[in-house]
């Protein structure tokens, strides 16, 4: 069949690289894709991806039979209704389901309701409410705007007024709402369960790394790195996940009249009372997806598909277990702020010259013969090892040879992993 991808992030070029593997994809297209997904089909940069009536005219045209919507802001203004009220197949939550990473607040209300493990929060859209709030509760406390913010909008303030700012900043221009809640201590780790409206099924690990600079330190980044097995998830704790975090968020939402299909990645702290949820993503994560595709064993179009007709419970998405994945991501000088666009970027392909190295594209564009920066998270380079250790050096590795001096990343992604197999505790 005729597939279209949605997006062009890092997230789009390794969920390309995985469904063009599949014996059921005939044509691949991307819109408006990136020089990385080139690599598997034809982008379609002039298909824009907000006017919903030229996405189905598209699909009709081209014979789509399976549209992939990557990204959350298309989940969130109802793509996927749109394409599914013209009778296109498109994997993905409804504009109400994907409230669940739309909305902070709407998360936590559901905790509430359904009793799933989190933080004590309160909501507010009033700043002199919130800051009393703030007085009374103290620090450390966690600041967060209720809607989309590419994984930015969140403060974990140590002091009083690191949180004071965070909610005159986010409450600062009427119309805004925010989550206080209380700071969670533990190690966080990602769990995706691939869902069809009643049904869920586990479908791999992950843990990223958030903060700008090595040691977390620094302000919230949509990722700068990320490593998959998450061996901290036993199987012990990703049963206790299923039972009490995911079975009673799809009850909740089936209950609603709003199922939830589609890739539900629970961000979650693992606390000393148990794993306790953080936030919902409503889609493979950026950079967790590319970790996850090239640890993938199985056909990933067939579990898509599955979900999309409404019965996932025979899927079983093998990922290879002895098998470990860890990506850098390389982003513009500046990130998660102002950054310059333009500067080139040269040894792309020398640093996936190793079969186990994929240079993952995500803010990148083709000038003249050249690829050039055109972000904030630029590359995510992708390594595969027998271990943890030997997944990490390769993917500093490949770093290496990439030569652009207007690009940093992180030095320690993965340090946690390659201390547990250190210690023996390893895949």
């Amino acid at each position: 069949m005729n597939i279209l991808l949605i997006g062009s992030g890092g997230r789009e070029h390794a969920l390309a690289y995985a469904i063009a593997k599949s014996p059921l994809c005939t044509r691949l297209f991307t819109a408006p894709g990136n020089p990385g997904t080139a690599e598997y089909g034809e982008n379609r940069p002039d298909l824009a991806v907000a006017d919903h009536e030229a996405v189905k005219k598209f699909c009709e045209t081209a014979g789509i039979g399976l549209v992939v919507v990557g990204p959350e802001a298309p989940l969130v203004a109802g793509l996927v209704d749109d394409l599914q009220a013209a009778g296109i197949r498109a994997f993905g939550p409804t504009k109400a389901a994907a409230q669940l990473e739309g909305s902070k607040g709407f998360t936590k209300d559901l905790c509430t309701e359904r009793g799933i493990p989190t933080a004590a929060f309160a909501r507010f859209t009033d700043q002199d409410a919130a800051l009393a709030y703030l007085a009374q509760s103290g620090a450390p406390i966690v600041v967060k705007a209720d809607g989309l913010a590419a994984g930015k909008g969140v403060v974990v303030a140590e002091t009083l007024d690191q949180a004071e700012n965070a909610v005159r900043s986010m409450l600062g221009e009427p119309g805004g709402e925010i989550v206080i809640e209380e700071c969670l201590f533990g190690e966080e780790a990602s769990f995706f369960a691939l869902c069809d409206g009643t049904n869920a099924v586990p479908i791999g690990t992950a843990q990223d790394h958030k903060r700008v600079f090595d040691g977390d330190r620094g302000p919230n980044t949509g990722g700068m790195g990320a490593y998959s097995p998450a061996t901290i998830l036993t199987p012990a704790l990703e049963r206790e996940v299923m039972k009490t975090i995911i079975a009673p968020t799809l009850a909740g939402m089936r209950e609603r009249g709003t199922p939830f299909t589609g890739i539900l990645y629970a961000g979650l702290m693992l606390t000393a009372d148990g794993p306790k949820l953080i936030e919902y993503n409503t889609r493979f994560g950026d950079p967790e997806a590319q970790v996850l595709m090239p640890r993938l064993a199985s056909d990933l179009v067939p579990a898509l598909l599955a979900a999309c007709e409404g019965d996932v419970t025979g899927i079983a998405l093998q990922f290879d277990a002895h098998r470990a994945a860890l990506t850098v991501v390389m982003a513009a000088a500046g990130y998660p702020g102002a950054v310059m666009r333009g500067s080139t970027i040269r040894g792309i392909a020398e640093a996936g010259a190793n079969n186990a190295v994929i240079v993952f594209q995500a803010g990148t564009r083709a000038e003249n013969g050249r690829i050039v920066a055109d972000g904030g998270r630029v590359l995510a380079v992708t390594a595969t090892g027998d271990s943890m250790m030997e997944a990490q050096a390769r993917a500093y590795a490949a770093v290496s040879r990439i030569d652009w001096p207007e690009g940093f990343c992180r030095r320690d992604i993965g340090r946690r992993a390659v201390a547990r197999e250190v210690a023996g505790d390893g895949i």
